[in-house]
């Protein structure tokens, strides 16, 4: 069996090309005692990917040039010398862009998917939902009747985020990219209001849509957003910095907020969080998700591509925006 797999081979500075990995052909190893082998049916493209390709302290290792792209996966076991898996099993874990991945089992989780399908578990039931999950309620702390305000939020992050907000009590307004992103929000996800950062007027409209402040702001763009985000902060506000969208493709310094002096004014905070320091919750929350789920309260979208070879321009799209909801690769 041949594995094809998606190498890093150069650093890229801004948005990533064609020469900035290049796609292999390996056979498929046989498992030694204590492995198994997984047939990769999808794979989860996320915006940290693009930090983790700079050769820079963060809160995970680079991936290092000639190593398989990292990326969350799932998929079904064809090999198995591990006690704890068997062939069949689907399982989903961080087995990297290739059609195959060898491991010994460690962080690899099995998933029931009579329950859901296989993309729910690297998108609403995976990485980005446990982020959404433990960013507005550990960190963010919401209680019923704040008024959240979420950017990115026709992502798989922040659309998550919203919808646990308005379960919670809260008044959510999200800041998306055009028109139909933000009719998605407010007719199928319940928003209460949506603005396109893009328009016209796009300032005034965030004072409208927020006239008494913001309690908790949940960040996943940075730059000029987060500036205005600070400006319109209530007392004790939480702002929870899950990520930079906007930044991560520069070439020139990131840039940061002028507006930080707002923190002191209204004695408010700004923490960011990494989900992997969440770990030993995924199961509780998970099984919550899955209960709000089931219920109709939490929907999930999947925005899924096809084909290994079609990676860079399906990556691409998570800074185009040309997506809506959680963004998979199909492989098989």
């Amino acid at each position: 069996m041949i594995n094809k797999q998606l190498i890093l081979r150069e650093r890229p500075v801004g948005m990533p090309t064609k020469d900035t990995w290049s796609l292999d052909e390996t056979a498929v190893p046989e498992p030694a005692e204590g492995q198994l082998v997984v047939r990769h049916h999808y794979i989860s493209l996320d915006p940290a990917m693009r930090g983790w390709m700079n050769d820079a302290r963060s809160y995970i290792p680079p991936v290092q040039l000639g190593e398989v792209m990292r990326a969350g996966s799932i998929g079904e076991v064809v090999a198995s010398k591990h006690e704890k898996f068997a062939v069949g099993d689907i399982i989903t874990g961080w087995g990297g862009v290739q059609e195959y991945c060898l491991t010994n089992g460690d962080n690899w989780y099995k998933v029931d998917t009579r329950l859901a399908p296989m993309p729910v578990y690297i998108g609403t039931l995976g990485m980005p939902g446990m982020t959404a999950y433990f960013g507005i309620l550990e960190v963010g702390k919401i209680k019923e009747g704040d008024t959240v305000l979420v950017s990115g939020a026709a992502g798989a992050v922040g659309s998550v985020v919203g919808q646990i907000a308005k379960i919670k009590g809260c008044t959510v307004v999200g800041i998306a990219g055009g028109p139909e992103k933000c009719k998605y929000l407010t007719e199928t996800l319940g928003f209460d209001a949506a603005l396109d950062y893009k328009a016209e007027g796009f300032p005034r409209a965030l004072k409208e849509a927020c006239p008494k402040g913001i309690d908790v702001y949940f960040d996943n763009v940075g730059g000029e957003i987060l500036d205005l985000a600070l400006a319109r902060l209530r007392r004790n506000a939480r702002i929870v910095i899950c990520g930079a969208i906007s930044q991560y493709n520069n070439k020139e310094a990131v840039k940061g907020p002028s507006n930080y002096l707002s923190l002191l004014v209204n004695r408010a905070t700004m923490q960011g969080m990494v989900v992997m320091d969440y770990a030993k919750d995924y199961g509780k929350a998970a099984q919550e998700m899955g209960q709000w789920m089931a219920a109709g309260k939490l929907q999930s979208r999947e925005d899924i591509y096809e084909g290994i070879e079609n990676f860079l321009p399906t990556f691409q799209r998570l800074f185009t925006g040309e997506k809506l909801g959680k963004l998979v690769l199909k492989v098989i």
